[in-house]
């Protein structure tokens, strides 16, 4: 009995640790991009984790099944690969806004669900691969620019990757921060006290149309296509049916709580979902809930301490933190193209898809996932209409 109350309390806290450690760069760097200050990046870092963490616990002891919430990992490279659009920061929170308002409605109205899951896999797959492209030139640039900085992180990350892998993110992390520690003693920059006391920053919300097309639409299809119905299948294959309409609208809410503060999406977890339901948390399947309710107990002190390691991320050399940042999508660059290029037939429309999207143009103010999306649905119709014809 001990034993199955352990393992997934171990389960819970692996899960935690590397869900929040493997990404909170990646959700930093998208939230400056699109206009926050330092102070309201880490507040919607804060917002995120929080929320995730008592959705997930919340979703847990109701159903009693190891339902992991996270935030939008995918959204948050969209974001960084998005930049700044008309209005500004407010006009990021308001699109995190709509985000929220599309992902409630979808548990509102299942045929809108039923609808995203229409995207072909190849085209969601490619924009994916294209917006996370060009963060995971980070360590690259990183080396060209600042190669003794740089090179420890990605000699950890590397060798992790052959002998922990699950652990090569987190662990590039902690080499980034003691590259940091070092950078800071030899230079001696103070740290400013304030600055590690957790706040939020609220911000009203703006609705302009850069935001809404540029970035809501987009964050709704990525957050969803590449989120959370993922996550379901993942879940599937462990053997849990997780509610669907129950979990849009308990990640829907938290979304919409979450974006005033600078969140930018909760959403169901794909790749730490398995951590918390496989088979790491304990040969009980109906005990496994206990997996996420222990990552979501820790990650509330994490999310509230989370204002610490923003401030330690800003102090970081050169090329360091954008390292960090491309090793972690390393592996979803990786998994993105093999889905995109799958099937022949859809070669051409997925390569039109990702360069597009890896291009970070930006036409009458719109981000380019959201013409990637255009272009790629468009050259698919037009190949298909030609082969029927044939």
């Amino acid at each position: 009995m001990r034993d199955a109350t352990l393992r997934p309390v171990g389960a819970g806290v692996v899960t935690a640790l590397v869900g929040f450690t493997s990404a909170f760069v990646i959700v930093l760097a998208g939230l400056e991009a699109v206009g926050a200050s330092r102070a309201q990046a880490a507040s919607g870092l804060m917002a995120v984790t929080v929320l995730m963490a008592l959705s997930s616990i919340a979703l847990s002891l109701s159903t009693r099944l190891p339902v992991t919430i996270a935030w939008s990992t995918p959204g948050a490279a969209l974001l960084a690969s998005t930049g700044m659009v008309d209005g500004g920061w407010p006009a990021a929170v308001g699109a995190f806004v709509v985000t929220g308002a599309l992902v409630l409605a979808t548990g509102l109205v299942p045929a809108l669900g039923t609808l995203i899951t229409r995207i072909p896999a190849a085209i969601a797959q490619a924009m994916l691969a294209g917006i996370v492209l060009q963060l995971c030139l980070g360590p690259v640039t990183g080396m060209a620019a600042n190669p003794w900085a740089v090179g420890p992180v990605v000699l950890v990350w590397l060798l992790a990757l052959r002998f922990l892998p699950r652990w090569a993110s987190p662990l590039a992390f902690v080499a980034a921060a003691a590259v940091i520690a070092v950078h800071l003693v030899r230079s001696g920059t103070p740290l400013d006290a304030a600055a590690l006391v957790p706040r939020l920053e609220l911000t009203a919300p703006a609705f302009t149309t850069g935001g809404l097309v540029g970035i809501a639409v987009p964050l709704y299809l990525v957050t969803m296509a590449s989120q959370n119905v993922p996550g379901m299948a993942v879940m599937r294959g462990f053997g849990y049916e997780v509610p669907w309409q129950r979990s849009m609208l308990v990640t829907g809410i938290g979304t919409l709580v979450g974006a005033p503060a600078g969140g930018h999406g909760i959403n169901l977890a794909a790749i730490s979902a398995a951590l918390a339901a496989g088979p790491e948390a304990g040969e009980d399947t109906s005990r496994r809930w206990i997996a996420s309710v222990t990552s979501g107990v820790l990650l509330v002190p994490i999310g509230i301490a989370s204002a610490a390691l923003a401030t330690l991320v800003s102090l970081a050399p050169e090329g360091v933190v954008p390292a960090v940042a491309g090793l972690a999508l390393v592996g979803t660059l990786a998994v993105s193209l093999k889905a995109a290029l799958a099937e022949p037939a859809d070669h051409v429309p997925a390569v039109t898809t990702f360069v597009i999207a890896a291009s970070g143009i930006a036409i009458a103010g719109i981000s380019a996932a959201f013409w990637a999306i255009v272009a790629g649905l468009v050259v698919r119709g037009v190949l298909r209409s030609h082969r029927a014809r044939a």
